[in-house]
């Protein structure tokens, strides 16, 4: 995940990170073996032995939210109802809050890999999160879906969130730099808005 600032512009990105040098050990073999000796359609969740490694991948943000979150879950992007076959698989975890995770349910939602720099803002003070015309058409019914499946554009739980943070800047417990680290969307929105204050 890329989240840094670069003359003022802070680019937010998620990208896939190398695998964990013990995961196939870990992760991927006990899994193996477990759905191999056992006739349930359940999964054993050896994916747990590589949460945390899965957090500094994603620098404890929720790959959704793009929000601190020291307590996540391990997404399975593609689901181990419909692609069993990558239950064990690292490239096919993502950092996510459980309540997230939790309102996908098996459905098709925008990949946070596949999201570019600048597809989504905050709006201020609103708290609102919103496509931008950054989006490519081909992607923008499927970025839209995400925003209404997840809960993302103004769900009280999320926007409590942002609320929170977003206080903490302006109380001045909160350093703009600091808060590019926890809720890097919410710190891009204050940035633009000091911009076009001081271009009045």
């Amino acid at each position: 995940m890329d989240c840094q600032s670069y003359g003022g512009k802070i680019v937010i990105s998620f990208t896939l990170s190398p695998e964990p040098q013990e995961f196939d050990e870990k992760v991927r073999q006990p899994g193996i073996a477990s759905r191999l000796k056992s006739s349930s359609s359940r999964f054993t969740d050896h994916w747990k032995e590589c949460k945390g490694e899965l957090a500094d991948a994603f620098r404890n943000l929720c790959a959704y939210s793009a929000m601190y979150e020291p307590v996540c879950t391990v997404d399975h992007f593609l689901s181990t109802d419909t692609h069993p076959e990558l239950a064990y698989e690292w490239s096919n975890y993502r950092y996510a809050a459980a309540w997230i995770n939790s309102s996908k349910q098996n459905d098709r939602v925008l990949d946070p890999f596949q999201v570019e720099d600048g597809w989504f803002e905050i709006l201020l003070p609103s708290l609102q999160l919103v496509l931008t015309n950054n989006v490519p058409a081909e992607q923008q019914a499927l970025s839209e879906y995400t925003l209404i499946r997840l809960h993302l554009r103004d769900d009280e739980r999320v926007v409590r969130q942002r609320r929170e943070w977003y206080r903490m800047y302006q109380d001045g417990e909160l350093l703009l730099v600091n808060l590019e680290k926890k809720a890097p969307l919410i710190a891009r929105a204050i940035r633009k808005q000091q911009e076009s204050a001081g271009s009045v």
